[in-house]
């Protein structure tokens, strides 16, 4: 799967919020994550169909929390200014 974002800075922070969080099923499935550019890149070994498919659902769960997250607070963040996009 391949993750466009904003900046590679975005990326970045992405992958590293999301490598914190080891798969449940660590013999059965197993995931790689790599940032190339402003691209998140996630690499799935599954052993059947159904985990692939959990295993995608949940990283793309996990991934929309992190962009709405960054959306919310990000540049805010950096700056040191509290969000006011309430």
């Amino acid at each position: 799967m391949r993750i466009p974002f904003a900046s590679e800075k975005h990326a970045n922070i992405a992958k590293q919020v999301i490598d914190v969080d080891r798969e449940l099923q660590p013999e059965v499935v197993k995931r790689t994550l790599t940032v190339e550019g402003n691209t998140l890149v996630a690499t799935f070994t599954t052993l059947t169909v159904r985990l692939a498919r959990l295993t995608s659902n949940a990283f793309l769960e996990n991934v929309d929390l992190v962009v709405r997250t960054i959306g919310e607070f990000g540049e805010d963040a950096e700056r040191g200014a509290p969000s006011t996009s309430r």
